[in-house]
């Protein structure tokens, strides 16, 4: 019953986004709160419930989305953007562009959280996408898959870190295991799925395009990369730094306070107001200008990722995922294929991959502990499980269709689809693994 209620309010989700054309916040709105009913919390609860599920997403998200809009806005208008895209042109040509950006997603994907990679990196594809007339889908899936698996597949990210320690597995080990399997599931969802998308129209968002500026006027190709990648040195500076030092030293707290993303974002927001704003020349009060257009740009794209937050908190708070997880642990798979697909279901059911992650690692343990598994492949077992068929429940579902302006139809061909061949892929690449250590 408990699941019939959760399929029939995603079903009512999609009809009220797709074809009353609600908007997707409000829909949210209306489908938490019945969902929340219909699954028997309190109504005294409810509202707290869905408040906190907007809280929560939004606490972790907002200074991420709004500092990475403002860096992309600025990258983009002060002609960075299309230095780097000519650098990029020159460097992998332009027939090999989404192999060259795939590799880029992947490398950026392991020190970055999903989504700073994504706002991050949106600027840069859709600055290919219009200098050189490239399909924004086939441009920009072989670089989301990259991040999506760096996601769930690869430590330090929170589930793969969380359930690594879980399973008392392996960081380095199961890293390696997981670049070995990453290769894979990538180049079938990047570079070959996204030549199936050249059929869907080009409808990509404009907020990213700076008018081309004459060469002479442009930053540095120094300039250009270091202040668009900031944020990944930095990262990765904080994260070698973190192994390097030792943890009673003072400096940890200051490293742990700068390797936090929100403050990566608002260092690299401070260096690109100099290097890429007042050393080119423009005044204070026109890159602050440049700021506030990107605040408008995402402002709906935070409002709906909220409304997924909402929906997200209520299934969690309902207890849907454990009786799911529950009812899959008596069926009959491999250890290996229970694990995926515990993370599989609850990963559509609930939308998160974290969750979901985190929710199978403590249904599977009892035969993880047992030692007749090897911990670091269930780790990636669950991690691949985790970002099955995104939805709309998932935030990431949101990002994607709102910053390439797709339809609900269109999200799931391209989007969906794709998840669900790294989830896929990514399990069979465990699955041969597993016969070979």
């Amino acid at each position: 019953m408990t699941i019939a209620i959760v399929v029939l309010c995603i079903c009512l989700l999609v009809f009220l986004i797709t074809y009353q054309k609600v908007n997707a916040f409000i829909a949210f709105l209306i489908i938490s709160l019945t969902t929340g009913y219909l699954l028997g919390l309190p109504l005294g609860e409810l509202a707290k419930s869905v408040q906190k599920g907007i809280g929560d997403t939004l606490g972790s998200l907002v200074t991420i989305i709004v500092l990475g809009a403002m860096l992309g806005k600025l990258v983009a208008s002060s002609g960075a953007a299309q230095q780097i895209s000519s650098s990029l042109i020159q460097a992998f040509g332009q027939k090999n562009m989404a192999w060259g950006l795939m590799l880029t997603g992947f490398i950026i994907g392991i020190p970055l959280f999903y989504n700073v990679g994504f706002v991050l990196m949106i600027p840069l594809i859709f600055a290919l996408v219009h200098q050189f007339k490239l399909h924004p889908l086939v441009t920009g899936i072989p670089m989301m898959a990259s991040l999506s698996v760096a996601h769930g597949f690869l430590p330090p990210h929170p589930s793969p870190a969380a359930l690594v320690s879980q399973f008392d597995a392996n960081m380095g080990t199961t890293l390696f295991y997981g670049i070995i399997v990453s290769i894979p599931a990538i180049i079938c969802a990047g570079p070959i799925f996204s030549k199936t998308l050249t059929h869907l129209p080009i409808r990509s968002l404009k907020a990213f395009q700076g008018e081309p500026i004459p060469e002479s006027q442009l930053p540095s190709r120094a300039s250009s990369f270091i202040t668009a990648l900031f944020p990944v040195f930095l990262l990765v500076v904080t994260t070698l730094a973190d192994l390097k030092i030792d943890k009673s030293s003072t400096l940890t707290p200051l490293i742990h306070l700068i390797a936090d993303p929100s403050m990566v974002m608002l260092i690299a927001i401070c260096v690109a107001t100099y290097t890429l704003g007042l050393r080119m020349g423009k005044k204070m009060e026109e890159i602050m200008l440049i700021y506030t257009d990107a605040v408008k740009d995402v402002a709906m794209i935070l409002l709906i990722i909220a409304g997924a937050g909402s929906l997200k908190e209520v299934l969690l708070v309902s207890g849907v995922s454990k009786e799911i997880a529950g009812y899959l642990q008596t069926l009959p798979f491999p250890p290996l294929v229970l694990g995926w697909l515990m993370a599989a279901i609850i990963r559509v059911c609930v939308g998160s991959a974290t969750i979901a992650g985190l929710t199978a690692a403590g249904m599977i343990y009892p035969i993880v502990s047992t030692g007749l598994v090897n911990p670091n492949l269930m780790v990636l077992s669950i991690g691949a499980g985790s970002l099955m068929f995104s939805h709309v429940n998932d935030t990431g579902f949101w990002l994607f269709k709102e910053y390439f302006n797709l339809s609900v139809k269109e999200t799931i061909r391209s989007w969906s689809l794709m998840e669900s061949i790294v989830s896929i892929v990514g399990l069979i690449g465990v699955l041969v693994l597993n016969q070979f250590i």
